[in-house]
């Protein structure tokens, strides 16, 4: 069976590479596409190809999903997703998040969406298998380490804080407990946004200054020792092409949410 695919943010920087993926894949074929600002144009041009693609830039995900769609991929902004995603949702099409940005109530309000349609949502804060790795890592390491705080680093420019990547990593490792406190934030002496925001439990501090790109960071401590896991990622958008293309395949068969590529890879 051929997945038809739409890719919202398609001139963007993980959309380009993963329009012409999914263009040079037998099993899935590019059947649409946004982006605003481009609206009207062929988009091989657009992202660097010779080869138009057959496809035309729609200026929205309403109309880019009237062609026929199994699977929108959203790689836009955090103040659009949602809209596109619940647009697809209503009309049968099932959705692949790359987008950051969304907490746990939208997350909670996308997969009673599907659920009532019979579709399936994958939305991973990082698509890259090292990153699925890290959160493996830590998930383990949270089970037999009683302290942790999350560092999530970004480029300055980025909007959201944190990172989906840590976000989704705080609301993991609270599935399987919340960290020791030693210090209650009540007890705090000074203001008590240094000690980070409290998600799932997990201290989280975003940093963000020019030449970082994504990097999301964990340190364990236990008595007189440490333990640190630390996830990079490059200029390039490379490393979330395959973890988008796996879920895409695979979200065709679900019904309701699935939040992280580690649950894909791991699946026990």
């Amino acid at each position: 069976m051929t997945v038809r695919i739409c890719v919202a943010g398609a001139t963007g920087w993980v959309g380009r590479d993963l329009c012409k993926a999914i263009a040079a894949a037998d099993d899935l074929s590019l059947v649409g596409a946004v982006a605003r600002k481009a609206a009207g144009r062929a988009l091989g041009p657009e992202i660097g190809l010779a080869d138009p693609l057959g496809v035309r830039l729609s200026a929205g995900v309403a109309e880019a999903l009237k062609a026929p769609t199994d699977v929108l991929v959203d790689y836009t902004h955090p103040g659009a997703v949602k809209g596109h995603a619940l647009a697809a949702i209503e009309r049968g099409v099932a959705v692949v998040i790359g987008t950051s940005g969304l907490g746990a109530a939208d997350f909670d309000e996308i997969d009673r969406a599907a659920r009532a349609k019979g579709v399936g949502v994958i939305a991973a804060g990082n698509f890259s298998l090292t990153a699925a790795l890290l959160k493996r890592f830590a998930l383990e390491a949270a089970r037999h380490v009683s302290h942790w705080e999350i560092l999530d680093y970004a480029s300055a420019t980025k909007p959201d804080v944190p990172s989906g990547t840590a976000r989704e990593l705080a609301e993991r490792l609270a599935e399987i407990r919340r960290p020791a406190e030693d210090v209650p934030i009540e007890a705090v002496h000074g203001p008590k946004e240094a000690r980070g925001a409290h998600l799932g439990g997990s201290r989280v501090h975003s940093i963000r200054l020019p030449s970082y790109v994504l990097a999301c960071e964990i340190v364990f401590g236990a008595a007189d020792e440490r333990l640190v896991l630390r996830h990079e990622a490059g200029a390039g958008a490379t490393p979330y092409v395959a973890g988008t293309l796996l879920a895409a395949r695979k979200v065709v068969a679900l019904k309701g949410l699935v939040r992280g590529l580690d649950r894909l890879l791991f699946e026990d």
